[in-house]
């Protein structure tokens, strides 16, 4: 035992350590599950998955770049129907505790997506994937847009009632981050994932023309880091009892701990299982001895520690 409790509180979800997997870097977990036991982490976080299966977008669909990469993969997957059938019960064979993203392009498919989710066995959490073009707005952003962001968690809490909590991730393309956050937590949101990639484009000189067949893409990798440490730090100011899933360019424990000192409740680990599929343990097993070394014994007493002295 080292004497550190590493558990961390999101919604009336209890998970035995913070860090999880990251949206759409690991699939739905099969792949990183020859590396290390899911079990060890504190959740999976599935691909976001729509209605209906998607192939993604055309290739070429991802460029490296100083310090990070872009992807313009779109919300490739099965459908939701498949991933209850097939991925859903794989996960929870394995012992993997699951936090179910879910992405649309109406408030109303994001609705349904929650009931459906809501019946399944084996959920943690939802994660609300509100970095989607909503097609009934003119293709705006959702997270990008108080209103809109609002209305498509209104939808999910209808759906799921208290069953499950409730994760709405957010977009850093935003001028006012703190307010999209006030906006959904008034809506009914348990928890804030935080930040989403950023959006970004990359020319190729020798073709004189985009990289990416989509032109632009998410940037994501340590170059984004500062940018989510900087977007925790406020609304953890703002909304100090909300956990924040924190994300955005973590490749090690000294890195996971900075957004904890931000305000993160838990720390998801993305870009960096792409060079490093056994990064989420290694990352665990450093942010652990970090805590101990500043003499936590709680890893909750760290969260948004940056803050102390504050007026």
């Amino acid at each position: 035992m080292s004497g550190l409790d590493f558990s961390t509180v999101i919604g009336q979800a209890v998970l035995p350590n913070p860090i999880l997997t990251a949206s759409g870097c690991a699939a739905n977990g099969k792949e990183l599950s020859a590396f290390f036991p899911l079990e060890e982490i504190g959740a999976v976080v599935t691909k976001s998955v729509m209605s209906q299966p998607r192939s993604g977008r055309a290739t070429p669909r991802m460029a490296e770049t100083p310090s990070g990469m872009l992807n313009a993969i779109g919300l490739q997957g099965p459908g939701i129907d498949a991933f209850l059938k097939e991925d859903l019960p794989w996960l929870v064979e394995h012992g993997a505790r699951t936090v179910v993203s879910i992405a649309g392009e109406s408030v109303d498919e994001f609705a349904a997506l929650a009931r459906k989710v809501r019946g399944a066995q084996g959920v943690s959490a939802i994660e609300v994937n509100i970095s989607c073009p909503n097609v009934e707005n003119r293709g705006l952003v959702f997270a990008c847009d108080r209103n809109s962001a609002r209305e498509v968690i209104e939808a999910v809490k209808r759906s799921v009632g208290n069953t499950l909590p409730i994760i709405a991730k957010l977009s850093p393309d935003v001028t006012d981050i703190v307010s999209i956050a006030e906006e959904v937590v008034a809506a009914g949101a348990d928890g804030l994932a935080m930040i989403n990639t950023l959006l970004g484009m990359v020319i190729n000189t020798e073709t004189m023309r985009p990289q990416l067949a989509n032109k632009t893409g998410g940037l994501s990798g340590p170059a984004i880091r500062p940018v989510a440490v900087r977007a925790i730090f406020q609304v953890h100011r703002a909304l100090p009892e909300v956990p924040i899933v924190g994300m955005g360019g973590v490749l090690t424990g000294n890195d996971a701990f900075e957004l904890v000192l931000a305000g993160a409740s838990a720390i998801s680990v993305g870009t960096a299982t792409f060079h490093d599929p056994s990064a989420p343990v290694r990352i665990k097993r450093e942010l652990e001895a970090l805590l101990l070394a500043r003499g936590f014994t709680r890893f909750a007493d760290a969260v948004g520690y940056a803050h102390r002295g504050e007026k």
